[in-house]
């Protein structure tokens, strides 16, 4: 089934049209950085004719540990992505953890996330949908593909079709995940543009005991082949210095490495759709 399209201000999302890229760091750890790394992505977007959504956390509420960092705060936060977008004409996305923090969020956001951890919680879904922007709900780690059609349903019934359903790897023992690439196959049958979320999928959950590990080389290697099994759109954390990088820096992508490899699976996607 191909997905319904997206409008997402002059981006046309799914439905045929080129892959797209959400991108950015894990989290906002400072006011600089972010607006850095957007300027980047912009340029390597625009070089490649690829649609770009920035992406970017005010706060991880989900850290391994309490000393871990969270991110500078949901106001903080706020300003800093809205200076992204206003500064280089981005689309935002950016997670929302509770249900009264998803107005406030809407005001600035283009698409609100629903972490994959939190896609069965109801209100929040309910919530974000009502907003009218457009959603991205990521597949729980512990949830099988064809459970999302309730999840989305749930954010249908508000009357928001504007909905995007994110694969990003499935509990696979302990501290691990294995993509299912059937589960694109599943999920694509919902009518909703499918995002592959390739660096989180190569996390180890907790694997460094008061942190999440991750594998980045296997990437480029889930990358081309979540792509040739025929998603719309790839979700990246990337950072220009993963080894300093605050949270997620083992899965993230590094930033000086990206063109060639969002070229590539850009090819990969072309075929796929020819």
């Amino acid at each position: 089934m191909r997905a319904r399209v997206i409008k997402l201000g002059g981006l046309r999302l799914g439905g045929g049209h080129p892959l797209f890229l959400i991108a950015g760091p894990c989290v906002i750890e400072n006011p600089a950085h972010p607006l850095r790394i957007a300027a980047r992505l912009r340029r390597i977007a625009n070089e490649l004719g690829m649609p770009l959504i920035f992406k970017a956390s005010y706060d991880k509420a989900n850290r391994s540990s309490l000393r871990s960092f969270r991110g500078l705060g949901v106001e903080r936060g706020l300003e800093i992505l809205r200076e992204v977008r206003e500064r280089h004409g981005v689309q935002i996305l950016t997670d929302v953890h509770e249900v009264d923090q998803v107005e406030r969020v809407a005001r600035v956001a283009d698409v609100l996330q629903i972490p994959a951890f939190l896609c069965r919680q109801t209100d929040l879904v309910v919530a974000a949908a009502r907003t009218g922007k457009t959603v991205n709900i990521k597949k729980g780690q512990f949830m099988a593909p064809w459970d999302m059609a309730g999840v989305l349903e749930k954010a249908e019934a508000t009357g928001n079709r504007n909905l995007l359903v994110t694969e990003r790897g499935c509990c696979f023992g302990y501290n691990n995940l294995v993509v299912d690439m059937r589960s694109f196959s599943v999920l694509r049958s919902f009518g909703f543009p499918v995002v592959f979320d390739i660096t989180h999928s190569v996390q180890r959950p907790g694997g460094l005991g008061d942190r999440s590990g991750g594998d980045a080389a296997m990437i480029e290697t889930l990358g081309p082949a979540g792509v040739a099994a025929g998603v719309d759109g790839v979700f990246m954390e990337v950072h220009d210095h993963p080894e300093r990088a605050l949270s997620d820096g083992p899965n993230a992508y590094r930033l000086g490495r990206l063109k060639p490899f969002l070229s590539r699976l850009q090819k990969i996607h072309a075929a796929a759709r020819s």
